[in-house]
């Protein structure tokens, strides 16, 4: 890939409160979320490629 592309998922206000206190509401739906979302499977991905390269 060309160039760097920035994810939401960094920085994620609700990923934030979900990971600071993992027992939550928030939490659990934020891990519901990742299921089905599209950014965070890009986002993922993208992670992995950092770590091969």
């Amino acid at each position: 890939m060309a160039e760097e592309q920035k994810h939401g998922c960094e920085t994620c206000p609700i990923r934030q409160r979900a990971e600071a206190n993992p027992k939550s509401f928030v939490a659990w739906l934020w891990r519901f979320h990742t299921k089905f979302c599209p950014g965070w499977k890009a986002y993922q991905r993208s992670l992995a490629e950092q770590k091969q390269a």
